[in-house]
């Protein structure tokens, strides 16, 4: 069967973006298990612990993705580069992108360790502090190394090798989820730690990840990965490209600080509405997250397919590649909000035991957060994938602001509306937070349509000049 040459190349950019999309999904989505698996644990605990440790790893959660929002520059300015064929280049992006994370880490190490007084204020229970410290002054370890992780990860996917991202994170959240078990409930011959053994788990697995990609790295510098130098002369601070990634990579930082923060404050405000209704946002918010790790790596896959064919000067390249990219995030997260509707109390029996009267109210709040979510995922998948494609053109500055009108102008107003000012509670909160996400989407849907009209005019221009 013969295809036209429009055909063709939509089928080759499916392939190629499926190449780069399925190894970094898997891996988002065995990353996501960490939390999964100690939100299960968290509710063995008793409710107090799950509410806590929720919050716990919504705030280190918080300052990890900030941290690799800014250095997802890395990804962009790479897969550029890569296109351009200056492999040169590559190395040094990726050696700065290694000094940013340290850059961000050591000021984030006592920042983390001293949260308690801003919890106090923000109305929070006493138990829940406790509990909450007790986890994030073990967990607050694992930062640097999820940081290292992240600008190796940037680098290798751009250079479309995704695959042994894959392997090494499935393996590390195996390990994971057996150090969560021995260290959490005291096992071969272990001391029950409680939340500081799972977050001592989950500090393990991320500094195992990044020494097993260091390794991967090191080890192919002899032939697929040689020509880019990758560490040579590591030691050296270089402000032009530090320059580079940080233009690119703090508005990405701010927006992940605006979309994480939007999330985090519902997470506060639930609180401020009971320890149930934080434990049954926890228990809602894990299962989206983990479902939401897809379309990110879809983002990822989108930024680095969008950013090659940006180096190459390509745009109708650009253009399927942002098509295939966002239409593979509608069709996976209509499936998962299908799910979503349909069995949300199967969904949280996963967490807790749905039998027992204690958890009744937990439960039926569940189901009905999971039943909102699921009618938002859509729009989330969207207004991820979206924000990928317009990273991928090294456009960020002005998603930064529409996503500051997005998610706070107009996302946390109307929930704080719907959700103390109604009887709507909880749900309203979240009903709050899925508009702002839908405006999201909406807004950089149009950033980039119109971007690249003037991008493709400039160089049009350009040509016939």
């Amino acid at each position: 069967m013969k295809y036209s040459a429009p055909s063709l190349a939509l089928r080759t950019e499916i392939k190629a973006f499926l190449q780069l999309a399925l190894p970094l999904a898997s891996a988002q989505v065995a990353q996501a298990m960490t939390g999964f698996v100690d939100t299960v644990m968290m509710g063995w605990l008793g409710q107090a612990s799950l509410a806590a440790g929720g919050l716990a790893v919504m705030v280190f959660m918080s300052f990890l993705m900030t941290g690799i929002g800014v250095l997802s520059s890395v990804s962009p300015l790479v897969a550029a580069a890569h296109g351009a064929q200056q492999p040169r280049r590559v190395g040094r992006i990726t050696r700065q992108g290694m000094w940013i994370a340290l850059l961000i880490a050591l000021p984030s190490l006592p920042i983390i360790a001293h949260l308690d007084g801003l919890m106090t204020l923000l109305g929070q229970d006493s138990t829940v502090i406790s509990l909450t410290d007790t986890y994030l002054d073990v967990a607050r370890w694992g930062l640097l190394p999820g940081l290292g992780f992240a600008v190796l990860r940037c680098t290798v996917t751009a250079l479309s090798q995704a695959r042994p991202i894959m392997v090494i994170v499935v393996v590390a959240n195996l390990l994971n989820v057996a150090g969560n078990y021995v260290l959490a409930f005291g096992k071969l011959s272990f001391p029950a730690m409680g939340l500081a053994g799972l977050a001592l788990a989950s500090t393990l697995a991320h500094s195992v990840m990044f020494l097993s990609l260091l390794g991967y790295v090191l080890w192919h510098r002899r032939d697929t990965l040689a020509t880019y130098r990758l560490f040579e002369r590591l030691h050296r601070f270089d402000p032009r490209v530090v320059r580079s990634l940080l233009k690119v990579g703090l508005p990405i930082g701010v927006s992940t600080i605006l979309e994480h923060g939007l999330f985090t404050v519902m997470t506060l405000m639930m609180g401020a509405l009971g320890t149930h209704v934080l434990a049954a946002q926890q228990l809602a918010l894990q299962t989206v997250v983990v479902v939401f790790m897809v379309p990110l790596a879809m983002s990822y896959a989108a930024t680095i397919r969008v950013g090659q064919w940006y180096g190459q000067g390509d745009y109708e390249g650009i253009r399927r590649a942002a098509m295939v990219s966002v239409s593979a995030a509608i069709a996976v997260m209509f499936v998962a909000g299908v799910v979503f509707v349909a069995f949300p109390q199967p969904i949280i029996s996963v967490y807790l035991d749905v039998n027992d009267p204690v958890n009744q109210k937990v439960l039926q709040l569940g189901v009905i957060l999971l039943t909102v979510a699921g009618f938002g995922q859509i729009v989330d998948g969207v207004q991820r994938t979206a924000n990928g494609v317009l990273q991928g053109l090294q456009d960020t500055r002005i998603p930064m602001l529409l996503g500051v009108v997005a998610y706070w102008g107009i996302g946390l107003p109307v929930g704080y509306g719907l959700g103390f000012h109604t009887e709507l509670g909880g749900v309203g909160i979240w009903v709050g937070a899925y508009v702002g996400l839908a405006v999201a989407a909406i807004a950089y849907i149009w950033r980039f349509w119109t971007l690249l009209q003037r991008k493709d005019e400039g160089r049009r221009a350009r040509t016939e000049g």
